[in-house]
């Protein structure tokens, strides 16, 4: 049995070398979307290719052990991989570049570090490698199966040589990929040393601890608090960029048994066929080991305060508790290749949506509404020298209101990810970022509001191509138990409403660019909400006069709440009796009519 004092000695030590790692790419990277905007992931990974960190979520090791054995590594090399066919399910598109480091110990291989990240540019037919109507991966950029990217300490300029040569933007992108190399090399001298000082067997110890140490907790703390029972949602794309918008389905039939060892079935049959456009993920590789890490944390939302919640790691513990079923190849989850991808974001990002919606059926709501925390928005040209330029900007939306507390503002789903600085930014491209804000009355109304999303004005300086990949321009953000849908995605530029895929709409020099991105789901009913809280959201400028009387029956004299009006206006708009989900407007835009979906029924 591992000593105890010694497994937290380890587990400290993993999480300072992953952020270590982290750090260093972030202060040697090249490119904005790395350095600047923070579009990666470092993880740390045991020669049983088990994740052990639970800062972040992370690529997996397993495409490389198949390719490469563990016996024919050796100290120094570095192995990578962008291929989303060829990785096991841990890469979702083509931009997504991994970096993978074998630890050595006496020889022999103990552990993994990883970097992965969203780079500028890996070829394709546009520029960022994000083709929004591409019908074949082949127009998404350059393919790389696993491959060793360095042979005992000595670069392979060859494999280096060819992937910048496809890249429109050459320079950052291996400037990025020598910082990623060099942490990663970096972390894993500082876990080598750690082996070192304690021995193999003692820290190997340590990590079945880690791992087990989740799976147990999220066993008793988490998931008996669901009831068994079979419990059915489901939601939606709305566009995958060469079909007329439509909705794309993706089901989750979530089956809790507790006497189980996987407590948790999570079936996708029902989700739609594969989408002729990028919004495929391919996913059903490995047993889905990636997509059950991608879906674990919304299991956290289950423990017994926000404070617990935030210590909850999530690493390979959570594997054991989940069962996942796939439908047959050709689905949106089990793409056949060469299917684009590009877009997967729509999926599973939407799918983080699915898990938390049939989990608020089988505990009564308790948990938090939707959100749209990323879309790429952007801007390509040349600059007063003639020099080619990319700006894209991986933008935050509001987060779900929750059972105890309003959605957060302007979140991103990737951890520690942030949007570019307008100093840094003006400086850089040939625009001004003319208002920079929170997007009023975005967050959906209710006795929790939703979060807010941004409000964002660009006046281009020199004539440019606008790009946008971006879901929840028609369906909204869904409310839930009682509370309303959040405002969707909307892009104005020189005032026609723009789609949320784009790939080089022009803006001529002198227009603006306008975009506001999602706000949360509202949870309970708004007419719950208090009234001081109403006033306060006013004086903040989040809700409008008329957002606080229309939405949330809140009547306003100046600061003063006129508590009679509000009385009679809210016992009045009360409805009597409302839907548990939200879907917003525009579902009835592509749904026949319909304001709610059969699975909407509790």
């Amino acid at each position: 049995m591992a000593d105890p004092v010694l497994v937290e000695i380890v587990e400290g030590t993993l999480a300072s070398v992953e952020k270590e790692v982290e750090t260093a790419i972030a202060r040697t990277a090249r490119s904005p979307m790395i350095r600047d905007a923070h579009d990666f992931r470092a993880g740390i990974h045991d020669a049983r290719l088990r994740k052990l960190t639970g800062r972040s979520y992370s690529a997996l090791v397993q495409p490389i052990v198949r390719d490469f054995p563990i016996d024919t590594m050796k100290p120094g090399d570095v192995y990578f991989h962008n291929d989303v066919y060829l990785s096991e399910g841990g890469i979702g598109h083509l931009p997504d570049l991994c970096v993978t480091v074998p630890v050595f110990h006496d020889g022999s291989v103990v552990a993994f570090v990883q970097a992965f990240g969203h780079h500028d540019d890996i070829g394709g037919s546009v520029p960022g490698s994000m083709p929004s109507h591409a019908r074949s991966v082949f127009e998404e950029g350059l393919m790389v199966p696993p491959t060793k990217l360095w042979d005992a300490g000595v670069p392979n300029e060859a494999v280096l040589r060819i992937m910048t040569r496809n890249s429109r933007m050459p320079d950052s992108l291996a400037g990025d990929l020598d910082a990623e190399c060099s942490a990663c090399l970096m972390g894993a001298r500082r876990l080598g040393e750690l082996f070192d000082r304690y021995g193999k067997a003692e820290v190997e110890e340590c990590f079945d601890a880690i791992i087990g140490k989740t799976t147990e907790t999220f066993r008793r703390e988490l998931l008996a608090k669901i009831p068994e029972g079979t419990y059915v949602w489901e939601d939606y794309a709305e566009h995958d960029g060469v079909d007329e918008p439509r909705l794309h389905a993706q089901r989750i039939t979530l089956t809790v048994d507790h006497a189980a060892d996987a407590p948790l079935k999570i079936d996708f049959t029902g989700t739609s066929p594969q989408a002729k456009g990028p919004i495929n993920h391919a996913g059903d590789y490995a047993d889905g080991v990636f997509l059950k890490k991608w879906l674990a944390p919304v299991l956290r939302n289950l423990a017994d305060t926000p404070e617990r919640m935030a210590e909850l790691d999530v690493n390979e513990g959570v594997v054991p508790l989940i069962e996942m079923v796939f439908p047959e190849k050709g689905t949106l989850l089990t793409p056949i290749f060469p299917a684009p991808t590009n877009a997967r974001t729509f999926v599973i990002l939407r799918l983080l949506g699915v898990l938390a919606g049939v989990l608020a059926k089988a505990t009564g709501g308790r948990m938090p509404a939707d959100q749209e925390t990323i879309r790429y928005t952007g801007v390509h040209g040349a600059d007063a020298d003639g020099v080619p330029y990319l700006m894209r900007e991986v933008l935050g939306g509001g987060s779900g209101g929750r059972w105890y507390a309003d959605g957060e503002d302007t979140i991103h789903v990737v951890p520690d990810s942030r949007n570019i600085p307008v100093e840094f930014a003006e400086a850089r491209w040939p625009f001004r970022v003319e208002r920079l804000a929170l997007a009023c009355d975005s967050g959906g109304p209710g006795m929790f509001r939703g979060g807010l999303g941004y409000d964002k004005h660009i006046r281009m300086l020199r004539d440019a191509s606008y790009m946008s990949i971006a879901d929840r321009s028609i369906l909204s953000c869904w409310g839930v138990n009682g509370g309303l849908a959040g405002r969707p995605f909307r892009v104005e530029i020189a005032g026609k409403e723009m789609e949320g895929l784009v790939d080089d709409h022009q803006v001529q020099a002198g227009e603006t660019i306008r975009i506001r991105t999602t706000g949360g789901g509202g949870w309970g009913s708004p007419y719950d909400r208090d009234p001081r809280a109403v006033a306060a959201d006013v004086r903040d400028g989040k809700v409008s006069i008329a957002g606080a009387l229309g939405d949330y029956g809140v009547v306003l004299d100046g600061d003063r709440i006129d508590e009679q009006g509000t009385a009679e206006l809210r016992a009045n708009l009360r409805p009597p009796a409302g839907r548990f989900f939200d879907r917003g407007p525009g579902y009835a835009k592509l749904s026949g009519g319909r304001s709610y979906a059969e699975v909407d029924e509790l």
